[in-house]
Order: C-alpha cells, then structure tokens, then sequence
C-alpha cells in the first residue's frame, strides 16, 4: 500500500508540475518546475527501495545485502539534487522577475513595449 501510495504522490508531483510549465504566467512555470524537481527527487528516492528502519551503516553478524540495510545513494542523490533544484529555482525567479519589471507584465509571450497595448 505505502508503494502505491508514494507512486501516486510522485504522479500528482508531476502532473501538477506538467500543467503549470504550460501555463504563460513566469511564476507558474517557476511553481512547475519546482514541483518537477520534488517529483525527480522522490523517484530518485524510491529507486533505492523503501524500506523502514533499516540502518544505513554495517552491524557485526548481519550479511552485507541490500536487504538488511538501507541504500545510502539515491539519498545522497537527492540531497545533492535538493540543493541544485534551490539553486536553480533562485536563478529562474530572478530571471522572472527581471523580465517582470521589463516587459510590464507576467505573461511569458510578452515582448516589451507590446504589453501596455501600443503595438507597432
């Protein structure tokens, strides 16, 4: 059940994120992209199994599987990938409000100078 619940999260995640990167507003394409990422990285997660309260450092007499232990990459991964995706997400909203400031207005096919209605 925990499987098929944390695969329907990573679902909505990603059709949530889908929609609004096609939306023609800046800040919903910055909400998109975020949720992109929070997508990837509970996939990233995921792949490296669900398992609870396995340790992720070695115990004397217990064989060195990946059925008694936790697998410490992908949450490596992630945490790396979290760190990217807060960067990034710095990085496009300065761009957006950059071009907010510019061109007068939020849509993302707006040229400047054509947003206030006088069009050559």
């Amino acid at each position: 059940m925990t499987a098929w619940l944390f695969a329907a999260a990573i679902g909505v995640f990603a059709a949530c994120g889908l929609w609004l990167v096609l939306r023609a507003r800046t800040f919903d394409i910055v909400l998109g992209l975020a949720l992109f990422s929070y997508a990837v990285n509970l996939f990233i997660f995921a792949m490296g199994r669900l398992t609870v309260g396995a340790p992720a450092f070695l115990r004397d007499g217990v064989p060195p599987t990946l059925e008694h232990y936790a697998d410490p990459l992908p949450q490596a991964l992630v945490l790396t990938a979290i760190v990217i995706s807060f960067a990034m997400t710095a990085l496009v909203l300065t761009l957006a409000l950059k071009s907010r400031f510019v061109n007068r207005s939020d849509d993302c096919d707006a040229i400047a100078g054509e947003a206030d209605g006088d069009a050559p």
